[in-house]
């Protein structure tokens, strides 16, 4: 084990914490600083849980309502990246349904991850979208459980203690499902590719 993982950052940040404060008296700027930092992460979580990108434009919309409705109650129990991650997968949840989320499809036509990177050729962007196309498809196949913690972990980049607070559940369950989400997921892009 190194040193970055035994020591831990705070949950919370001076930053949290201000931007809360801020947003509880008034300052319209503090929701519009936590909109532009928090906004794309949450549409990723919503695109990738939902697999339709105006769905998951929608949903993304949902969630900042709620976290507009809510900020005044953040205390900082976790950082303020945790509990927007949380309102934003209950609500998909909810919006959603276990059954919604285990029967997504996903468009092809719709899904894009971004812009050509003009450094790669025209057939090298394609080979990458479609690479992207299958992993999203393989995603949506996954069992909710998993998907939720594999996309959580590998797409959106949290820690698996925020992972833990996010879906309320013991650290230990979250790495077993990531390990068990990679494992189903490998074999899913493998079936795929023959």
């Amino acid at each position: 084990m190194n040193a970055s993982q035994v020591l831990t950052p705070p949950l919370t940040t001076a930053r949290d914490h201000d931007l809360a404060h801020r947003h509880r008296y008034g300052d319209e700027t503090a929701f519009r600083e936590i909109y532009d930092r928090f906004s794309p992460m949450v549409y990723n979580l919503c695109l990738r849980l939902a697999g339709d990108p105006s769905r998951a434009q929608d949903l993304s919309q949902e969630v900042f309502l709620r976290v507009f409705k809510g900020l005044p109650r953040y205390r900082g129990a976790s950082s303020l990246k945790t509990w927007i991650y949380s309102i934003a997968l209950n609500h998909c949840r909810g919006r959603l349904g276990r059954r919604g989320l285990e029967l997504t499809e996903l468009d092809d036509e719709n899904w894009a991850q971004g812009p050509a990177d003009p450094a790669r050729g025209p057939e090298e962007n394609l080979l990458v979208r479609d690479g992207e196309r299958r992993i999203a498809k393989a995603l949506l196949a996954l069992p909710v459980r998993f998907r939720e913690a594999v996309v959580l972990r590998d797409l959106e980049g949290l820690s698996y203690e925020e992972i833990g607070a996010v879906l309320r559940v013991r650290t230990g369950t979250v790495r077993s499902r990531i390990a068990r989400g990679r494992e189903r997921l490998r074999a899913l892009l493998e079936t795929n590719h023959r």
